[in-house]
């Protein structure tokens, strides 16, 4: 399971929207937008490359994600489950449900997502 703090997801955000892009270019990129330093951000790219979620590819320092961020979400999602509704999706589903409206649109298509599972199986 992949983790990232608030810092490297940030980072993993420009990596996946600049795929190949150098430090360089993600640094100025960070400092524009999130208000980063070039070393914080070659700082928490360091990071990301020793933890195998980015992968750093020369001359140049380019990067490329070593994870789709599909991964990384799943990974997220799943620990919010885990740790606030013991492991259970019904119970985050519901949580919602009792606080957030949901249009009869949002409504229809959680329906097909979960009628496309029970067939998938």
């Amino acid at each position: 399971m992949v983790k990232l703090f608030e810092s490297e997801r940030k980072a993993m955000e420009l990596v996946w929207e600049n795929e190949g892009a150098t430090a360089k270019v993600l640094s100025a990129l960070a400092g524009s937008r999130i208000g980063w330093s070039k070393n914080t951000t070659y700082t928490v790219l360091t990071k990301l490359v020793e933890k195998q979620i980015v992968r750093r590819e020369e001359p140049g320092f380019r990067c490329w994600s070593a994870i789709p961020r599909e991964e990384a979400a799943y990974s997220e999602a799943a620990s919010v489950v885990n740790a606030f509704f013991g492991g259970s999706v019904k119970s985050l589903f519901a949580s919602f449900l009792a606080k957030e409206k949901i249009s009869e649109e949002e409504l229809s298509e959680l329906r097909e997502i979960i009628d496309r599972y029970q067939t998938d199986k």
